[in-house]
């Protein structure tokens, strides 16, 4: 009996119902299949998010200090972008992008509109992690920084910005840990990651609660690496922080 997976890899993208072979021994089915989905996480899965949560940090820190600016027009543009982000649901987002645009004439292929997605949504709300994280430095070091002679984007950069990230760790975590779970959103425009990978195979096999319950526990390992990393992270911060 051929194994899920070499019978995936010469399978089309979309794979016709009725095909799957309903006498597949169920647990020889869960480890059969245990090495795509974990494969299509970690080549998949993985990079969309590490990727778009990387670029989402960059609009994050832009937007949050536009937030923060004296300016009326710059924060007014940073408050109307959150509120666009937060009150939208990140599926209508991510579909405004990939089926939306192209009736402007404007087309993006899968993986890219999906990063241009999630970094706009984790932009929206990192945005206001981070810009709380700024604020809960106290305006003693602004004028630490200007007695010393820093100019206001040194003292930023030098003094503020460190402290502010030992803030923001737990929430950013949390961000992140929320994101790798939302990358199967991507499945519904056609990227294949984890989840699209297990709405193959269960086509294929008719055996969608074991597949999709599989998924699901490779989502929850993931989510129980990343929790231990940020747990390992905060504990490094705080050897720098007096007590």
């Amino acid at each position: 009996m051929d194994d899920v997976w070499s019978r995936l890899t010469s399978a089309p993208a979309v794979v016709p119902a009725g095909v799957g072979d309903s006498g597949d021994d169920t647990w020889t089915l869960i480890v059969d299949s245990f090495w795509p989905l974990l494969l299509a996480g970690l080549t998949a899965t993985i990079p969309l998010a590490v990727l778009s949560f990387a670029l989402g940090l960059v609009i994050a820190l832009g937007v949050a200090l536009l937030r923060l600016s004296p300016n009326p027009v710059l924060s007014g543009i940073a408050r109307f972008y959150i509120s666009v982000i937060r009150g939208s649901p990140l599926l209508v987002q991510l579909f405004v992008i990939f089926y939306g645009l192209p009736s402007i004439g404007l087309i993006i292929d899968p993986w890219p509109a999906a990063i241009i997605a999630f970094s706009l949504n984790v932009g929206g709300y990192a945005a206001e992690i981070i810009r709380a994280a700024i604020l809960s430095v106290p305006k003693g070091q602004w004028e630490a920084g200007h007695t010393v002679g820093f100019s206001q984007a040194q003292t930023l950069t030098r003094i503020v910005l460190p402290q502010a990230t030992r803030v923001s760790v737990p929430p950013l975590s949390n961000t992140f840990i929320s994101l790798v779970k939302d990358t199967s959103l991507a499945s519904l425009i056609l990227v294949t990651e984890l989840f699209r990978r297990a709405q193959q195979i269960a086509a294929f096999t008719y055996e969608f609660m074991i597949i999709y319950l599989e998924a699901a526990l490779i989502y929850w390992m993931f989510c129980l690496v990343l929790s231990a990393g940020q747990n390992a992270l905060e504990r490094r911060l705080d050897r720098y922080v007096a007590h």
